[in-house]
């Protein structure tokens, strides 16, 4: 049991500091953009150690960071209150709206925070979060299904 617990946070610290590396390398030594959020570093916690779990299926993964940064930016964008106050009415309605289409990714109920924070444009959901996640998830796949031969996504 404490081997396996051993080989599983290994495994997942592997491929999650490989994925994260990628983006990371794609996002500072490349000038094809910005593909790193740090909600990014939550979803590796659901794609590499807990796989099986329905947060960490694709579907959940990519429309939960889209749905919920772009609730970030139109909340940042057409209403005009302090950060203070925007903030939690953009996390709730991304929480709210990731479970009401059953989209759920708890990492991506961050988005909103890091969007308002950053005061980004809808750009920002090509770049990072669009083509982040696609790439998060090519690896998810190739390290999940043809390295570890886990039947992935579920």
């Amino acid at each position: 049991m404490v081997k396996d617990k051993i080989i599983q946070s290994t495994i997942a610290a592997v491929f999650s500091a490989i994925t994260i590396g990628v983006l990371t390398l794609l996002t500072y030594k490349t000038p094809y953009g910005v593909f790193l959020i740090a909600s990014f570093g939550s979803s590796m916690v659901l794609l590499y150690g807990y796989p099986e779990s329905p947060f960490a299926q694709p579907k959940n993964v990519f429309f939960g960071h889209l749905l919920t940064a772009l609730v970030g930016i139109i909340i940042l964008m057409f209403v005009p209150f302090p950060t203070f106050i925007t903030i939690p009415i953009a996390v709730g309605l991304g929480v709210g709206f990731m479970i009401l289409f059953n989209v759920t990714h708890p990492p991506a109920g961050g988005n909103p925070i890091i969007v308002i924070m950053g005061s980004v444009s809808f750009d920002y959901l090509f770049s990072p979060v669009i083509t982040g996640s696609i790439i998060i998830l090519i690896f998810a796949i190739i390290l999940n299904r043809l390295i570890l031969r886990k039947k992935y996504p579920s």
